[in-house]
């Protein structure tokens, strides 16, 4: 029974843990970049991520670690969906992390 016992204990120990001035640095990008992204809502914005994606869209919403923008697919369809097309398929929004973010560009 004991051996149970240590193995709940060592389960239980963290493998990894953000050093201190790793954890501000986060923080302090998270809002100013919260901050950014609020003062310029329902702007035309280029995003560039960290791992090479870019949209061109509109910022609908920041919260806390999410940017939620409006993807606009204005003339083109993705899906083929039976019967008239409707417009409110037309725009998508994508929520991305804050932290992958490498560039947003006010188009």
């Amino acid at each position: 029974m004991s051996s149970s016992y240590s193995h709940t204990e060592a389960a239980a120990a963290p493998f990894y843990k953000c050093e201190a001035h790793v954890d501000h640095t986060l923080r302090s990008v998270k809002s100013h970049l919260h901050q950014l992204c609020s003062q310029h809502a329902n702007r035309l914005v280029k995003v560039e991520t960290i791992d090479g994606d870019v949209f061109e869209s509109y910022i609908v919403h920041c919260h806390k670690s999410i940017l939620c923008i409006r993807l606009s697919n204005e003339g083109c369809s993705r899906a083929f969906l039976p019967g008239p097309v409707n417009p409110y398929y037309n725009n998508v929004i994508l929520p991305l992390v804050l932290f992958d973010l490498l560039a947003i560009t006010l188009l």
